[in-house]
């Protein structure tokens, strides 16, 4: 699970949003007169004369009119605690303004909470204020003496800055300006200049260190080797791996060197890791502490063997216990993860999974038969023992006693109970979601609504014939808040037939589902702000987010067209204003910035627009070295925009400039920090392998058809095939079938080298051994590219023999299990399931486009035109397509 998601489930009920926008809600519901319960009273001082304040993202900025500042150089944060925050902006305004020094700090308290929260950002942490030095000799002076002024504040540890004697000022080197370099993946990131003067990343890593090129100043160098003297060597035990970390502290496995026992160490860190009531890791590790010391004696928890603190941290040695954990046994054991799922294996499942369920019930009972609630069950939390006959518990930091009726403070999203759950309720409901969890793992939609668990269970009694129904019901019951009824009261088993209509439409209702989807997009539209015009990914708040194809709203805009739920002028002119000019460090490429808005606006007749930021990327080409091959927002993506924009628009620098890209790709490079390559359609050599095909169907180049082919192969010697035989990306942890990141999508560029020329033996053998991939009973998301909606695309348009209307049917039927009634009209959740999401990449504008090329697969594309498609990825069958570009079938016939 990707931890970055739950601060943006903060500020809304329904989408992922800006952690900024809470802050601004907390402000805004105080009364009159009381503003500064969340904002700080310094934030509220009048700007002196002579300075200039500013707003980016969580930080107010105040810089002096006058004068010349370093674009990089050693920086100073200052911590704080949510207790002494405005004392310390105090003190820093104090001492710049002044002196001159350009400073800002967070101005109010819900978004320090939130950098100090537990899932927050380790890079982010403690970083409070930051102060501009204008040199070393300032550096020293204002550590010398702000320091003396706020000795003996508390705050977090900034682990990516060396602290100055006791804190709570830390320094690094950095950039002081806002510069941009793109990554491997054409990712923007903060940058520095290098001895040479070329922009480097501006590295962030939990962890202090001085650039290649820079020498750590004299009156540093002692508090480098104070922190270098800090180890674990002294400790009776061996740390010998990281289990996991967060902004509260790490989980270690090691040895007692005393006994050679296996033990794992927790740590606490203090001031950080804030949970829902404030409290720091250190405070919910003496929790853990005093439940487990209450649990004693219990198999189903670990034991204490140490407690102590090294470095002002604290530690917490408990028993290792062996086995794994529940959810590890989903990839291994679910029946679902195929095409055809074995009646035998589904029936071995079920009886495994009602077994476990009653071991973690047993488990659980004997915890509260001591009095304690544990707070925090998922499937992460339980520890199956090797010889799966028993489980225990894992991670009491959140637990309590009953007597106190606590209430949750931090918890697994798909397993967090509702408000009015408090005590041994909290642990009933978990327990509730893991009744549907272990055959339908997708509670974390009840998250975005409780009422989605009747259709969970009625999926999961469709796909699991011998779950008794009261075991459902049951699940049913308590996650609605009807228990009462439940124990002894079995219910009716729900099936197919009698199935309640949970959705305003069903995907396969079209058009119906294309109106339903395109109200749900329409209606959350927010023309009036300037960051994003439909809700999306949290990928959406980084530069540029709001206007690119992947999360923003060229990708909605395209949706729309392309399944004839458009026009929308209000949503184009939202996307031109923003665009004029784009927003800084917007990205250059086709999914992630600048190239996919000027397609889509190219295509919506905007052309004077679209050649304007295809200009900026051609005038760009320097620094296209800095880029990775990937389609996502690399060399690929940007040859085929530009490469199509030259006949679409005649502007034929756009031709040199796809030119300029193939002959970067074209040159020798290694991985990106040694890592291995990452394979499929947006970040893997099947991107390239797309552009070679175009560039082939326009030239007649056959070098580039063999190149097509030679990408192909690399991306296929990537994959690995599963128990079934079935050919996935393997990533190494896990093996990916999707459309965007893993197989499904090399297939889908497969499908497009037959359009050219007859694929050979091994190439088409690995296009059949990936269709069962696209066509597997269970997906984790719906979303287009990381999820069903992308197989669903893939099997309406690739010419693969033995596709039937059958599967077509099953997976236009699967996504329907995503699909949440949103105000009487259908979305769908996004990335990591706890939001819903209206962009292409991760959400409903996806869905629409795979549930549109369905169903113009089965019935026809409407009035004679194309199938809805992804740019550059039409139907093999279309008899034209305004984002295609094959010269056989689309606008680019002639040039």
């Amino acid at each position: 699970m990707d931890k970055r998601y739950e601060v943006f489930c903060l500020a809304d009920k329904f989408f992922y949003e800006s952690p900024e926008h809470l802050s601004e809600r907390a402000e805004s519901a105080e009364p009159r007169g009381n503003r500064d319960a969340d904002t700080l009273a310094t934030a509220q001082r009048p700007v002196p004369s002579g300075w200039r304040r500013s707003r980016t993202g969580d930080w107010l900025e105040h810089r002096p009119d006058q004068g010349e500042f370093p674009e990089q150089g050693w920086k100073i944060h200052v911590s704080a605690c949510l207790e002494n925050a405005d004392r310390i902006a105090a003190a820093v305004w104090d001492h710049c303004i002044p002196r001159g020094i350009p400073f800002k700090f967070v101005p109010a308290r819900t978004l320090l909470y939130l950098r100090n929260a537990k899932y927050a950002s380790r890079a982010m942490s403690g970083k409070f204020a930051t102060l501009y030095p204008g040199g070393e000799d300032q550096l020293h002076t204002i550590l010398t003496e702000l320091g003396d002024q706020l000795a003996g504040e508390a705050g977090p540890y900034v682990l990516t800055d060396l602290r100055w004697r006791e804190g709570p000022l830390y320094v690094r080197y950095g950039g002081f300006a806002p510069r941009y370099v793109p990554t491997s993946d054409g990712t923007l990131v903060p940058a520095v200049a290098n001895a040479e003067g070329e922009l480097v990343p501006d590295r962030k890593d939990p962890a202090f260190h001085v650039p290649d090129w820079v020498t750590l100043p004299a009156f540093l160098r002692p508090h480098l080797a104070a922190r270098s003297a800090s180890t674990v060597g002294d400790l009776p035990y061996r740390i010998e791996r990281a289990l996991h970390f967060s902004n509260g502290g790490g989980v270690y496995g090691g040895t007692d060197s005393r006994t050679g026992e296996r033990v794992v160490l927790k740590e606490g860190r203090p001031h950080a890791g804030l949970a829902a009531d404030r409290a720091d890791a250190v405070a919910r590790l003496e929790r853990e502490k005093a439940a487990l010391e209450a649990l004693e004696g219990l198999d189903c928890a670990p034991g204490v063997r140490d407690w102590f603190t090294l470095d002002g941290h604290r530690f917490l040695v408990m028993d290792h216990l062996p086995g794994q954990t529940l959810n590890s046994f989903f990839a291994q054991r679910h029946p679902l993860l195929t095409a055809d799922p074995d009646p035998v294996a589904v029936a071995d499942y079920t009886r495994w999974a009602l077994r476990m369920h009653h071991l973690v019930e047993e488990a659980v009972a004997a915890v509260h038969g001591r009095g304690i609630v544990f707070n925090d069950l998922h499937m992460y939390n339980i520890m199956v023992a090797p010889d799966e006959q028993s489980v225990a518990l894992l991670d009491f930091e959140a637990a309590g006693r009953a007597v106190d009726n606590p209430r949750q403070i931090v918890a697994h999203p798909g397993f967090m109970a509702p408000p009015d759950r408090t005590g041994f309720a909290v642990d009933h409901y978990a327990l509730a979601c893991l009744r549907l969890a272990l055959f339908i793992p997708m509670t974390t939609v009840l998250a975005i609504d409780r009422g989605k668990a009747a259709h969970l269970a009625e999926i999961a009694a469709d796909q699991f014939p011998d779950v008794p129904g009261e075991f459902l019901a049951r699940a049913v019951a308590t996650i609605e808040g009807d228990d009462a009824e439940a124990p002894d009261a079995p219910r009716a088993r729900p099936t197919r037939k009698a199935r309640t209509r949970h959705l305003p439409a069903e995907p396969a209702d079209w058009p119906r589902s294309r109106d339903a989807m395109a109200g749900a997009i329409l209606a959350s539209a927010t023309p009036e702000r300037d960051d994003r015009l439909f809700p999306g990914d949290i990928a959406q708040f980084g530069p540029g987010g709001g206007i690119g194809l992947a999360h923003g709203a060229a990708g909605v805009l395209h949706a729309l067209a392309e399944t004839g739920a458009g026009p929308y002028p209000d949503g184009e002119e939202w996307l031109l204003r923003r665009t004029d000019p784009p927003p800084r460090g917007t990205p250059l490429g086709l999914y992630d910035g600048l190239l996919g808005a000027a397609c889509v606006l190219d295509r919506l007749g905007h052309t004077k627009r679209a050649v304007a930021l295809a200009g900026i990327v051609t005038d760009e080409h320097e620094n296209w070295r800095r880029l990775g091959p990937a389609l996502h927002g690399g060399l690929a993506g940007i040859g085929l925009a530009l490469d199509h924009l030259a006949t679409t628009t005649g502007e034929t620098a756009f031709r040199d400039g796809a030119a300029r890209a193939l002959e970067l790709l074209a040159a020798p490079r290694t991985p990106a920090n040694g890592k291995k390559p990452r394979a499929g359609l947006l970040h893997g050599s099947s991107g390239e392998a797309l552009f070679f095909l175009r560039l082939h169907a326009r030239t007649g180049d056959a070098a580039l058809r063999e190149a097509a082919a030679g990408a192909l192969r690399a991306d296929l010697a990537r994959c690995v095939r599963d128990r079934a035989g079935t050919l996935l990306v393997d990533e190494g942890r896990r093996l990916m079938p999707y459309l965007g990141e893993g197989s499904v999508g090399i297939a889908a560029v497969l499908d497009e080298y037959a359009r050219h020329a007859p694929l050979d033996d091994d190439l088409a053998e690995a296009r059949t051994a990936i269709l069962p991939a696209a066509e597997v009973r269970y997906c984790a998301q719906p979303g287009l590219f990381r999820g069903r909606a992308g197989l669903l695309l893939h099997l309406a348009r690739t010419a693969t023999p033995g596709v039937t209307g059958a599967d077509l049917a099953a997976q236009l039927d699967g996504l329907s299990w995503y699909g949440i009634d949103h105000r009487g009209r259908l979305a769908f959740p996004g990335e990591q399931m706890m939001r819903l999401s209206m962009d292409l990449a991760t959400g409903t504008a996806g869905c629409l486009l795979a549930a549109g090329a369905a169903a113009a697969a089965e019935h026809g594309p409407r009035d004679g035109g194309p199938h809805p498609a992804l740019p550059f990825l039409p139907s093999p069958v279309d008899p034209a397509s305004p984002l295609d570009g094959s010269p056989e079938t689309g606008p680019l016939a002639g040039s």
